[in-house]
C-alpha cells in the first residue's frame, strides 16, 4: 500500500473557512506541548472554526483551558482503529490535520470519511491523505548513532564529526509541526510553546500537597522543581548523586524548598533525592497532570532531564536548567529557540548526540556536566525570577 509518489505533495491547501476541524494529537507529553504553536497559529487562521483536538486519554486534561481548543475527543490506549473512526465520524469534521506520522493516524481520518485530511507525506500512509505534505526544507530526522559512528567520533574523525553537527537555524520540532499549519495557510513565524493552569488549581496544589508536608508558600522560602527522572531512557539521566548535590548547595546557597516530580516509573529515582536532600518534598507520582501543571506552575526554577515536564514547565512560563546528552536541545530543547531564560547544559563529548536510550560506552555526555556547572546556572535563573 505504500504510495511513494511525491506528486501528492499538492500546493497548500486552499479551503478558506472550514467550519469545523479535527486536529489528530501526538502520543507523547513533550510532543504534545511542542504542538501548542502551531495550535495557536490554525485558531489564529481560524478564529471562528469550531476545533477539536484527538488525543489520547493520558494528555486529554493538557488541554483544559487552551484558548485553541474548542474541544477535547480523548481515547485510551486500547481502544480500537474502527471506534476511533466511529466517533470522528460522528463529529462531522470537514477537515482532519494529521500532525503524527504513523499510517494509523492517516488511516483513522480515512475511515472517517472527513473530506480533507492533511498531513506529512510518509510511507504506507499517503493514499489516506488528500494533501500529503513534504517535510520542510530545514528538517532533520533524529538518527539514533550506530556502536561504529560512536567509536569513529570517540577516536577523533573530525571530518565525520563535522559532517554530523551541523543544524539548520529551523530545525526544531515546533516548526515541523508550524509547517503542517502552514499547509492549511496559517502563519509560520514560531511562537513559544503556552499552556495554561488557574488561580485556583494553583490554591488547590498547595491545600492538598505542601501543606500537608509541612511547607507553605514563602517568597523567602522560594520553591524550585526537580525531576531526576526521563522515560526515554538512562542516557538522557544526569546522574541521581549529581542532582542530590546540586540540591543541597542551591538549598545552602537560597534556602528554597524542592518539589520532586515525576511519573510513577521515577519512583525509586525520586525516593533516593527526598532521602539525601532535606529541603525536599517528593511528589513523583502523586499527582494528576493537572496537578503537576499547577505546581511546576509555581516553581521558581526546574531543575530536570529532558522530559515531558521540561516541556511543561517552560510552556508555562517556569524557566528551566537541564543536562543534555542524548538529546539534542537544538532539536526537542524547551520553549522558544534560543529563549535566554532556559539554561541547557552540553559537554563536549564528541558522540552526543547520539539519540540512543543506553549509553554503549561511559555515559560521558552526562558525567561531563559538573555539580559546579548546573549550580551556577540554576542560582542565574532562579535570581532573576520573583517570588
Amino acid at each position: 500500500m505504500e504510495d511513494s509518489d511525491t506528486a501528492r505533495c499538492h500546493p497548500p491547501f486552499s479551503i478558506l473557512h472550514p467550519r469545523r476541524i479535527v486536529v489528530r494529537g501526538v502520543n507523547w507529553l513533550g510532543d504534545a506541548v511542542m504542538t501548542t504553536p502551531a495550535l495557536q497559529r490554525l485558531r489564529k487562521a481560524f478564529p471562528d472554526a469550531y476545533i477539536a483536538l484527538l488525543t489520547p486519554e493520558k494528555l486529554a486534561d493538557l488541554w483544559l483551558h487552551h484558548p485553541a481548543i474548542n474541544e477535547v475527543i480523548a481515547f485510551d490506549a486500547g481502544q480500537g482503529l474502527f471506534s476511533v473512526s466511529r466517533r470522528l465520524h460522528a463529529g462531522r469534521f470537514g477537515l482532519a490535520l494529521v500532525l503524527p506520522n504513523s499510517p494509523r493516524s492517516a488511516l483513522e481520518a480515512w475511515l472517517a470519511r472527513i473530506p480533507q485530511r492533511v498531513g506529512y507525506a510518509r510511507p504506507w500512509r499517503n493514499f489516506f491523505l488528500t494533501q500529503a505534505v513534504a517535510p520542510h526544507a530545514e528538517a532533520v530526522k533524529m538518527r539514533k548513532r550506530s556502536a561504529d559512528e560512536i567509536r569513529r567520533l570517540i577516536a577523533g574523525d573530525l571530518k565525520f564529526k563535522i559532517q554530523n553537527s551541523r543544524l539548520a537555524p529551523r530545525a526544531h520540532q515546533i516548526y515541523e509541526y508550524l509547517h503542517l499549519a502552514a499547509a492549511l495557510g496559517a502563519d509560520s513565524k514560531p511562537l513559544a510553546p503556552r499552556l495554561f493552569v488557574t488561580e485556583q488549581e494553583r490554591a488547590s496544589f498547595c491545600k492538598c500537597f505542601l501543606s500537608r508536608a509541612g511547607t507553605t508558600r514563602d517568597a523567602a522560602q522560594p520553591w524550585c522543581g526537580l525531576g531526576p527522572g526521563a522515560e526515554y531512557g538512562p542516557a538522557k539521566r544526569w546522574p541521581v548523586e549529581r542532582f542530590i548535590a546540586t540540591a543541597n548547595e542551591v538549598s545552602r546557597r537560597t534556602g528554597c524548598h524542592w518539589l520532586v516530580f515525576g511519573g510513577a516509573g521515577d519512583a525509586s529515582l525520586a525516593e533516593r533525592v527526598a532521602a539525601c536532600v532535606p529541603s525536599a518534598t517528593n511528589l513523583c507520582g502523586r499527582t494528576t497532570l493537572r496537578e503537576l501543571m499547577a505546581g511546576l506552575s509555581l516553581c521558581r526554577v526546574l531543575l530536570t532531564n529532558d522530559s515531558g515536564p521540561m516541556h511543561v514547565a517552560a510552556a508555562l512560563g517556569t524557566p528551566v536548567v537541564v543536562p543534555f546528552g542524548s538529546t539534542s536541545p537544538e532539536l526537542t530543547g524547551p520553549g522558544l529557540p534560543g529563549d535566554s531564560r532556559h539554561q541547557l547544559l552540553k559537554s563536549d563529548a564528541p558522540c552526543a548526540p547520539c539519540f540512543r536510550r543506553v549509553c554503549p560506552i561511559d555515559l560521558r555526555c552526562m558525567t561531563g556536566i559538573t555539580v559546579g556547572r548546573v549550580v551556577e546556572a540554576v542560582l542565574a535563573v532562579a535570581k532573576t525570577i520573583r517570588p
